[in-house]
């Protein structure tokens, strides 16, 4: 999880479907305070993250 997407899914050995998975199995079901640290980018908490995942879009405002 970065803030406002969930990371790349072109590369050969990445899943689209993994990633998401992961993410709403594992982090979304935080609670919405928790702070997220991505490898890199900045730090996001999960109430404001969790928007992206029921529409799996990411934040247009970010640019990404």
């Amino acid at each position: 999880m970065f803030r406002g997407t969930w990371g790349r899914t072109d590369l050969p050995t990445s899943s689209f479907e993994n990633i998401i998975d992961s993410i709403t199995n594992k982090l979304i079901v935080l609670p919405e305070d928790t702070i997220v640290y991505p490898g890199h980018g900045l730090e996001t908490m999960i109430y404001e993250e969790k928007p992206i995942y029921k529409e799996l879009k990411p934040r247009k405002e970010l640019g990404i």
